[in-house]
């Protein structure tokens, strides 16, 4: 069925209802001989009539009232789900996907969505955890989480964690046996612990910044790991230094079980964000969970 069909059909109900193209006219919002030149282009395609029409009043021939007891019906049915959208847009209501990486799940959105749920029953949440770049258009996510640096630039991006900050550490056994580096260039003197990059299968080159001037380290090791929790277990057993997040170590340096080195290189960058296509139109679950995600340090 064309758009216009459709058009023709919902006039036609309109004008069946209300008896009269005057009162048709005004719920629809159009003038009456624009009306009218609908409902004739709606006979002439049907090629019977479905109308009659005096100066009184306005009557449905046989031919048309066939037409409104197929017609109702379906047209009852599209507004009710109309209805229904609409109260889901107005109502805190439905499935939200997200893809996010695991470090983001646990320390930004596990904590604001164990707070919302329990208010709000008929939300609901899934969480995709992946370090990997998904596409979340292709992939029919409603949201990503990722890193600012990291954003597309025709997304819409809510920031939802305060700067953060990557730190190169050791155990204080593996410094007393080896010198900490006091410049990047002595990593290199260093057995470090790398990453694997889901994204692309490389490793991670550390990357260091001080006063504007930026450097991408390649650093070599004993080991390798895709997951930063055995990165820092291996740190804390003395095998090599680690470059994770700051808030994966923060307890362990702040009771002495690891150290950080090389602090000036180590500067802060832009945090998480909550990333959508520009062009969704939010329900108001998502709304709501944009504002109880939005970061106002």
């Amino acid at each position: 069925m064309q758009r216009e069909e459709l058009v023709d059909l919902n006039a036609f109900a309109v004008v069946a209802e209300e008896r009269s193209f005057t009162r048709a006219a005004a719920k629809l919002g159009t003038s009456q001989s624009s009306l009218s030149h609908t409902i004739r282009r709606l006979e002439a395609r049907l090629g019977v009539r479905l109308l009659t029409r005096t100066t009184r009043n306005v009557a449905l021939t046989d031919a048309g009232e066939r037409l409104l007891a197929t017609l109702g019906p379906a047209l009852e049915s599209i507004d009710s789900e109309l209805a229904s959208l609409r109260e889901l847009r107005e109502r805190p209501a439905g499935t939200i996907r997200i893809t996010t990486s695991e470090h983001a799940a646990t320390t930004i959105l596990w904590p604001a969505l164990e707070r919302l749920l329990p208010q709000y029953p008929d939300i609901h949440i899934e969480l995709s955890i992946d370090s990997s770049l998904r596409d979340i258009v292709a992939d029919r996510f409603d949201a990503g989480v990722r890193l600012g640096e990291a954003l597309a630039k025709d997304m819409i991006a809510v920031k939802i964690s305060p700067d953060v900050r990557m730190v190169i550490v050791g155990s204080p056994a593996y410094l007393a046996k080896n010198p900490p580096p006091k410049a990047p260039n002595e990593l290199a003197e260093h057995s470090c612990i790398n990453l694997r990059l889901p994204s692309s299968g490389g490793l991670y080159g550390w990357e260091l910044e001080k006063d504007g001037r930026e450097l991408r380290v390649r650093v070599e090791g004993q080991l390798v790991f895709n997951n930063v929790g055995m990165i820092v277990r291996a740190v804390k057993a003395g095998l090599g230094l680690g470059f994770v997040m700051e808030d994966h170590v923060a307890t362990d340096v702040a009771e002495g079980r690891l150290v950080r080195v090389l602090e000036d290189w180590c500067a802060p960058f832009s945090g998480y964000h909550l990333y959508y296509p520009s062009r969704r139109q939010p329900s108001a679950a998502f709304s709501l969970l944009v504002e109880a995600l939005r970061y106002r340090g």
